[in-house]
């Protein structure tokens, strides 16, 4: 049995002229194909009004992930704003995950250069199993975070948040980069949960299929699958918890300014 390389980074498996292309993008690029073939599928029914199996099943979930999400945002109007991007972000990690445990995912090999000399490597890995991957995703969600946030309160007054005169609010211009520090955190936070999850199991899966093949990994796949549905889903759900904070947190600031009014005159 021939010796698999594998690192934490991913692996070179072709060039393009200078473009390197790495087994973990060529799961990512089969993912999205994967994704546009299902949307085709989807738009082939042409939503019809009393739809067939696939079709009720296609509206089933996504009338439940709508609903999971609207139970967080608590706004019609926001949830209908927020649930493309964060369903997006929930189907393709949960998609990635499912694909990195597929039959011949770090089974077929290629010889390649590897640290300076020819080995076997994975020719498919899982794409979330590169730290790159999921630094994207982070990013891409934390980045729309802010976009929502400074939409919704005003491209000012969400900055504030961040930003403030030191001389005139000190404490202000302390907290403020705390703000901005907790979303760089949540970047790392984002970044190395997912990655960390999705590497541990497939080392796990390599050193249990080379050490007891065929009947032990069987249980670790089921494993596997829950684990890859629970980190799309805390991934989509905290994306939305943090897009409810951005475009309320400073509407709950403004209420605590506001005068308090007696019992008699609120009512």
């Amino acid at each position: 049995m021939s010796k698999v390389a594998i690192s934490l980074a991913s692996e070179t498996v072709a060039h393009v002229g200078g473009f390197e292309i790495r087994n973990t993008m060529l799961m990512a690029w089969l993912a999205m194909v994967a994704l546009f073939i299902l949307c085709a599928c989807v738009r082939s029914t042409r939503y019809k009004l009393i739809p067939g199996r696939f079709q009720a099943t296609v509206e089933w979930v996504i009338s439940g992930l709508y609903d999971l999400f609207a139970s967080i945002v608590h706004d019609d109007r926001l949830s209908r704003k927020f649930f493309p991007l964060v369903s997006t972000i929930f189907i393709f990690i949960v998609l990635g995950n499912w694909m990195g445990i597929l039959p011949g995912v770090g089974s077929i090999t290629i010889q390649a250069m590897h640290e300076g000399h020819m080995t076997a490597i994975p020719l498919f890995r899982s794409m979330n199993a590169d730290v790159n991957m999921t630094l994207a995703i982070a990013i891409s969600a934390i980045v729309a975070v802010q976009f929502f946030g400074a939409r919704e309160l005003g491209a000012s007054s969400y900055s504030s948040k961040f930003i403030a005169a030191p001389w005139r609010h000190p404490m202000q211009s302390f907290v403020g980069l705390l703000e901005m520090i907790g979303e760089f955190s949540r970047i790392i936070s984002f970044t190395f949960r997912l990655f960390g999850n999705i590497f541990a199991g497939e080392v796990l899966l390599l050193v249990i299929s080379y050490l007891v093949p065929y009947v032990a990994p069987i249980p670790f796949l089921a494993m596997e699958l829950f684990v890859g549905l629970i980190q799309g889903l805390v991934f989509a759900l905290l994306t939305t918890v943090f897009l409810k904070i951005a475009v309320t947190e400073h509407e709950a600031h403004h209420d605590d300014d506001a005068p308090v009014l007696p019992a008699a005159a609120a009512a």
